[in-house]
């Protein structure tokens, strides 16, 4: 982490020299992300391999969870190394697309893969509790239950959502490698809690309806920016809509698109995530409600 921060305020460093440094700045963290990608692919492909291995069953759910981390690392590394990311510095709709496939496809398809769980297969025993032995200390235990439930889960992703699309901060990341990257990091990492505490195994009911009424406040006030943005006369980010016109839009238009790629296919997934979930959690009643019955009808007298 210490090596990354010095790196990153390097390329901030040379992002304020002059053009041609910040392009170089730029490809230093393109080469730390393909990096990242592709040592957390291989630590995940290997975990996968010696947990099939080792498994005699749920072998179906394990090839299941590597499918969805495959398909999510791929939207992961889509969104940042791909064309789109080159667009992203000139359109603010593309930034939007680039953001919305972080957090509402990346994410949730990575934690579905459970790639905690299949890394620490992927390492030698003593080094696993190595690595856990952190995690039961009791402050980190402590921190950890905080954050992890839903509804705190759910603020502290709507906060860097709402912070990072404040015109100021925003803009300054166009201006900053540093910044830009802090802000991907917050975007992705808050989405990864988000999604893990809703979608994880609910040991009650109560837990489940929380996760469904979460996902659909954070449909609610995600859309809210959107509309802002749709139907704003005013243009709140002219820097990160300079490029507009290469693209035959004019910077309005481009922000009223991205306003536009929040609001309508940025919040489908949160409305077709808390729908299932409330199926499973009326199938689960009703599976409750027809046990109970059998029971009753079974010990009533002939």
């Amino acid at each position: 982490m210490t090596l990354l921060a010095g790196v990153l305020a390097a390329c901030d460093a040379h992002a304020h020299g002059g053009h041609p440094h910040f392009v170089d700045a730029e490809s230093l963290v393109d080469l730390w992300l393909a990096f990242a990608l592709v040592s957390t692919g291989l630590l995940y492909a290997h975990g996968v391999f010696r947990l099939a291995r080792s498994a005699r069953t749920h072998r179906r759910h394990i090839v299941g969870c590597a499918i969805s981390f495959t398909v999510g690392w791929g939207v992961l590394a889509a969104a940042l190394l791909s064309p789109l990311a080159g667009a992203a510095e000139q359109l603010f709709s593309a930034h939007m697309i680039q953001h919305e496939l972080l957090m509402v496809a990346a994410a949730p398809l990575m934690v579905l893969g459970a790639p905690l769980a299949v890394w620490t297969w992927a390492l030698p025993p003593r080094w696993r509790q190595r690595v856990a032995a952190p995690f039961h200390e009791r402050h980190v235990r402590n921190i950890w239950c905080a954050i992890s439930t839903p509804f705190a889960a759910t603020l502290l992703h709507a906060v860097a959502i709402w912070m990072w699309h404040v015109p100021a901060l925003f803009e300054r990341a166009e201006a900053s490698v540093a910044v830009h990257t802090l802000q991907h990091c917050a975007f992705l990492f808050s989405a990864l809690l988000f999604w893990w505490t809703l979608l994880k195994p609910a040991r009650d009911d109560a837990r489940l309806g929380a996760a469904v009424v979460c996902l659909f406040l954070t449909m609610l006030h995600t859309g809210a920016l959107g509309v802002l943005l749709t139907f704003s006369a005013e243009l709140w980010y002219p820097v990160s809509t300079a490029g507009a016109g290469l693209w035959g839009l004019t910077p309005l238009e481009d922000q009223q698109l991205g306003g536009l790629v929040m609001w309508v296919p940025g919040g489908l997934p949160y409305v077709i995530a808390a729908l299932l979930l409330a199926a499973r959690l009326f199938v689960d009643r009703t599976r409750i409600s027809y046990d109970e019955a059998e029971v009753a009808l079974q010990g009533r007298p002939r």
